[in-house]
């Protein structure tokens, strides 16, 4: 069966069908993922039948697997999966995953593991299109800038209100990491520029603390208009990837107490370019336990 790729959005997303995930796939097929990743963003399978191991395995046709996170274990005795688990954490604000390390993830999978009987959606938002939205003036100004992504800036609640919430905070922040970023991207693979800002996004670099807020307000007003996003509502058995390096994510915080479950598995990435061509910087902690290195050609 051929390989079938039907869009959701006129920006974002796209369900992929004619793809058996248990299987081991021949070069085009993966060719044609990579593709529609490029393309559109974020692509979505249905009925898939993949536990951790098979998650582990799919991202893997992407490349090296980062671990669960710097900071926080491995869920299930794991070495790659991080449980976005409800009882833990609701991560309700618009972000990019693990910006604060000199290498974030390429792209990020998420497999549906307890869904929701309502609300629980994951909001997705293409950050090459914001720029494109960006006046010129603002494109030009947003080429130039340099921004402090860090950890300590807790993207993923305002407040705790369980045990469980807070000891994942705790951890969460445990060893501090900060990076710096171009704000616009250059990716790698098809040299879009994207807003590389988003939740643990500080400050821009030689600009006042109210300055800098004002101005990241702007930028990321752009990605999250809703010509950008794609609002997934999530069904048991699905998997959903989508490239991290010039998008960003929310998971929306609207399904009251019921248990909500995605298990994430991240592919390692490069080391970030701006326009100018200069690369991102490691400020403060080592996160190479965290991730290898992508290496990308000249």
């Amino acid at each position: 069966m051929p390989v079938s790729i039907r869009k959701l959005t006129s920006r974002i997303g796209a369900v992929v069908e004619g793809v058996d995930l248990t299987e081991t796939p021949d070069l085009p097929t993966v060719t044609a993922l990579r593709d529609a990743l490029n393309l559109h963003k974020a692509i979505v399978f249905d009925h898939v039948s993949l536990d951790n191991a098979g998650q582990e395995r799919v991202a893997r046709w992407f490349g090296e697997l980062t671990t669960a996170h710097p900071n926080v274990p491995a869920a299930d005795g794991t070495r790659n999966v991080l449980a976005v688990d409800s009882a833990t954490s609701k991560a309700n604000e618009w972000h990019t995953d693990v910006t604060f390390v000199v290498n974030p993830p390429q792209l990020t999978t998420l497999r549906s593991v307890v869904t929701t009987p309502y609300g629980g959606e994951t909001l997705i938002a293409n950050a090459a299109a914001a720029y494109l939205d960006l006046p010129e003036p603002l494109r030009v100004l947003a080429d130039t800038l340099r921004v402090v992504h860090t950890n300590q800036y807790d993207y993923a609640r305002p407040t705790s209100t369980t045990a469980q919430r807070l000891e994942y905070d705790r951890v969460f922040v445990s060893k501090p990491y900060e990076a710096g970023h171009p704000v616009v991207r250059v990716h790698p693979l098809t040299g879009e520029r994207g807003l590389f800002i988003g939740g643990f996004a500080k400050r821009i670099v030689g600009l006042s603390s109210g300055d800098s807020a004002d101005l990241l307000r702007i930028l990321q007003s752009y990605v999250t208009r809703p010509e950008n996003i794609l609002r997934w509502t999530w069904s048991p058995n699905q998997l959903l990837i989508f490239d991290n390096r010039i998008t960003q994510h929310y998971g929306v915080d609207n399904y009251d107490d019921h248990p909500r479950r995605l298990n994430r598995v991240t592919v390692a990435g490069e080391v970030p370019a701006g326009v100018d061509g200069r690369r991102s910087e490691q400020l403060v902690g080592d996160a190479s336990h965290y991730s290898g290195l992508l290496e990308v050609a000249a």
